[in-house]
């Protein structure tokens, strides 16, 4: 007999931004209600569950990544009872939730913080990284901030520097310390009770610090990037061993709350290395880094990647788009080739591990070109024009094609809809069945069909730049997919019964795919 499946592994979660998913209450700003009031798609879309970003009080500076309050529901997304009412919803309709967590960092407006600045004596004031300046008064690492400038900011009231990897207004809380640490766990359990079914952890390799704050050296680089953040090589400051006994402990945090699982975000120079190590031996249970979120689609990267991550009893998941990158369809040529896209909509869903489809990847939205002067993401304001940041990412959920922030909101949104997304709002494409809403939920239901493409081993083929075909296997389920990422037909002949995909006469067209069954 199988054993039952963990329901994260190999399962399908949908992305939601909360601020640019529905405005329930006309204010320009999407909220839990509107949540709420779409769910139901998202349930017919044929996805395991939901990853909600952060919805908790916070000044927004990053739009909620600086948190004030980890136990609590700002009041531009609602309140703690709309939350109540979100958990039961995803209940009614089958769904998991799985909600953001930031322990990398809080707001500058969060109470420990102001208690930790306040003074250098106190129960909170090593609960955040502060230093002494060197002899000169500069900074005491030459750490960069990931936004710009120094990671260190200086205190005049405790005469120190404190560190922030991010904005100056997202202070690094000080996870070496035991006391914060026995604090994010018992927040953990707090949303466990609440009904979560788990947690994903923003910059989790960030948590911990070099004690001794040693200087990163710097990176081998072809190019000088538009962000000095990547001129270093980053070992002293994120993905440190200290951070390994602390995943364990928030492992066990979650086996004792039943059916959780905790997913990390990975963001550092050796990516896929780290998503193996943080989902092994008793660690996290699964993570996903950037690595397929990058410039360019090449299969034999792909496989490599795949393999890798998943080494030993590790479980990677994979998502090609998210709030933080450009849109899929914009940054892999697929924006006018609706055959590609559809291409790299069964890829993801092909791949082994967990994967995370981001709000508007089904309808195939391409990445907005936000003018400056309506620019919101700090990111994009500081290093503009040569790096346009995530907002074109961020933009409201195209629900109708007409109206004036095509059914997000009745008024303008916080930031402007795409003006080729009313093409390709949900009420085009929800009754045609030609439609790339469409072809995503055949994929969804296909994988949830199909053991090899859930949970199956990934067994490459043919590994090459512009041509990526492999096996999913488990059991008695065997499963071929194949990838034509080029500009070319490409000749392909295995035998099978056809699931999805097209095959004409041992012939795979360019940017086309198929999936069989295996005789």
């Amino acid at each position: 007999m199988t054993a039952q499946r963990e329901w994260w592994r190999g399962a399908t979660l949908y992305q939601i931004y909360p601020r640019s998913f529905a405005d329930s209450n006309g204010d320009g700003v999407g909220d839990l209600k509107g949540v709420i009031q779409h769910l139901d798609y998202v349930a017919r879309l044929g996805v395991d569950g939901i990853w909600l970003s952060p919805f908790f009080p916070s000044p927004m500076k990053d739009f909620g990544y600086d948190i004030s309050d980890y136990r609590g529901v700002d009041p531009v997304f609602g309140s703690l009872d709309d939350f109540r009412a979100l958990v039961r919803e995803c209940r009614r309709l089958g769904l998991r939730l799985v909600i953001d967590q930031v322990y990398s960092h809080s707001s500058d407006q969060h109470p420990w913080f102001i208690e930790s600045a306040a003074s250098r004596e106190g129960p909170k004031s090593d609960w955040y990284v502060w230093a002494d300046p060197k002899p000169d008064g500069g900074p005491p690492s030459n750490w960069l901030g990931r936004f710009g400038g120094y990671a260190w900011e200086w205190s005049p009231t405790r005469q120190q520097y404190y560190l922030h990897n991010f904005l100056i207004e997202q202070p690094d809380l000080n996870l070496h310390n035991p006391a914060v640490q026995a604090e994010v766990l018992d927040i953990m359990r707090y949303w466990f009770d609440l009904g979560v079914d788990g947690l994903r952890l923003d910059v989790a390799n960030f948590f911990m610090h070099d004690p001794a704050l040693r200087d990163n050296p710097s990176a081998a680089l072809k190019e000088t990037p538009s962000n000095p953040y990547y001129m270093q090589s980053h070992v002293y400051d994120r993905s440190r061993p200290e951070n390994l006994p602390f995943l364990a402990r928030m492992r066990d945090v979650a086996e004792a709350a039943g059916e959780r699982m905790l997913l990390a975000e990975i963001s550092c120079d050796w990516q896929v290395r780290r998503m193996a190590e943080y989902t092994t031996s008793g660690r996290l249970h699964t993570a996903y880094s950037f690595e397929l979120q990058g410039p360019r689609v090449d299969g034999r990267h792909i496989a490599a990647t795949v393999l890798a991550a998943g080494a030993g009893d590790s479980w990677p998941t994979w998502s090609f788009s998210s709030h933080d990158v450009r849109r899929v369809a914009s940054r892999w040529d697929a924006e006018e080739n609706p055959t590609r896209l559809r291409m790299l909509q069964a890829l993801l869903l092909c791949l082994r591990g967990t994967v995370i489809l981001y709000q508007g990847e089904e309808l195939g939205l391409p990445h907005v070109d936000v003018p400056r002067e309506r620019l919101r993401d700090p990111e994009s304001i500081r290093f503009w024009p040569n790096h346009r940041g995530r907002d074109g990412a961020r933009t409201p959920m195209p629900w109708r094609e007409k109206g004036v922030s095509l059914g997000f909101s009745t008024v303008d949104g916080w930031l402007p809809v795409g003006s080729s997304h009313a093409a390709l709002a949900v009420s085009r494409q929800e009754a045609d069945a030609r439609s790339q809403l469409a072809h995503c939920r055949r994929l969804i239901a296909l994988r949830r069909q199909e053991p090899a493409l859930q949970t199956g081993s990934f067994e490459p083929i043919t590994q090459e730049p512009d041509f990526l075909a492999f096996h999913r296997v488990h059991e008695a389920s065997r499963v071929i997919c194949a990838f034509n990422l080029g500009v070319a037909p490409r000749a392909f002949a295995p035998t099978g019964e056809l699931l999805a995909g097209h095959l004409t006469d041992g012939l795979l067209a360019a940017g086309d795919y198929v999936v069989l069954r295996s005789p």
